[in-house]
């Protein structure tokens, strides 16, 4: 079971190629997430629709595209064709790491037309009639979507996508090459972290390491949203403690000689589609600036890192996890542990 993601800009040609595609490619499917946006508009309230401006800001869209490729590839098995633009790399993250917890591989590729051919597709594009001045509002959105895609082509997703320019090509010759890429191997499985979805309550370890301006670092993973401490999930029989050590090396580089001191043990309740469980907070220690210019440069597991203060921590990590940092560092400065619900102490 493989995943074909086909990206780019609005007007790219995506879906008609996608079409194509599924002829070239044996016991292949068609989704197009934006089915799942649609379905949204009937299933949310309208004010929680008029909070976000695009259907991809929603959470639950995201989840749920994930959730249905994952139900579709267990029903039919084969590869499943999905076009489907991605201009933000933590939605991208997000969506193809969820794939990766399920243990479905994402070959991502990206249609690259000039920019004056995709503008004229944007132009010649037919608008459904029946939508009250459908033509302007569709054709003006993916203009207003070119400035996006151009950046996220300097950012990040010319790197990360095998790019075929399709400014010459038909649909169906776009398709011949995007099979001839994922059968050759040219366009190469995502390198992301696959880190299976838990299905009970887990232990996990996490250790705070400190530059010296006694600042924190956080680490922001790319197979889940949002910053987080170096650390993970402690394996079956093994010392929590010493998972901290193991997930520290293995995100960053960084070899902890001592056993970290333990922090905080915090209970995170179960929030749906979570599990929840005990989540351990250790003190790693100080790394002198040779030791913090040693860090590794992100890579599978790793969008980013930094050293932050308490302060930007809170712009970072999400609520409850920033109470267990703030009760952390409480501890560290008091030389005691602490025990937490819900990163309130308790007791």
């Amino acid at each position: 079971m493989t995943v074909v993601w086909i990206n780019g800009a609005f007007g790219a040609g995506k879906t008609s190629t996608a079409r194509e595609l599924i002829e070239l490619i044996p016991n292949s499917t068609f989704f197009d997430p934006e089915v799942i946006g649609a379905g949204l508009t009937h299933l949310l309230p309208p004010k929680r629709l008029a909070e976000v401006g695009d259907f991809q800001d929603l959470p639950i869209w995201r989840r749920l595209v994930v959730d249905t490729a994952a139900a579709m590839l267990a029903e039919l098995g084969g590869t499943l064709v999905v076009p489907m633009t991605l201009l933000r790399q933590e939605y991208r993250d997000e969506i193809f790491g969820g794939l990766a917890a399920r243990r479905i591989p994402v070959r991502h590729i990206l249609l690259t037309p000039a920019e004056t051919i995709l503008r004229e597709r944007i132009a010649d594009r037919k608008v459904p009639p029946d939508l009250p001045d459908g033509e302007i509002r569709i054709r003006q959105w993916s203009y207003d979507h070119i400035e996006p895609y151009r950046a996220a082509l300097a950012s990040w997703l010319t790197a990360d996508a095998h790019p075929i320019d399709t400014s010459a090509l038909t649909p169906r010759e776009s398709a011949a090459r995007i099979a001839e890429a994922v059968s050759t191997g040219a366009a190469p499985v995502c390198d992301i972290v696959q880190t299976p979805e838990p299905t009970a309550e887990t232990l996990a370890a996490g250790v705070l390491l400190f530059d010296e301006q006694d600042r924190v670092l956080l680490v922001d993973p790319t197979y889940k949203p949002g910053w987080e401490f170096p650390g993970g999930v402690v394996e079956p029989g093994e010392a929590p403690a010493r998972a901290g050590i193991r997930e520290v090396e293995e995100e960053t580089g960084i070899v902890l000689d001592d056993v970290p001191s333990l922090l905080v043990v915090d209970w995170e309740r179960p929030v749906p589609p979570g599990f929840g469980g005990l989540r351990l907070l250790f003190d790693g220690g100080r790394l002198d600036s040779a030791e913090a210019g040693r860090l590794l440069l992100p890579g599978p597991e790793l969008r980013g890192c930094r050293f932050v203060t308490e302060e930007e921590a809170a712009d970072l990590l999400p609520p409850v996890r920033y109470e267990r940092l703030r009760w952390a560092l409480r501890a560290r400065e008091r030389g005691a542990a602490l025990y937490l619900e819900a990163g309130v102490p308790v007791g």
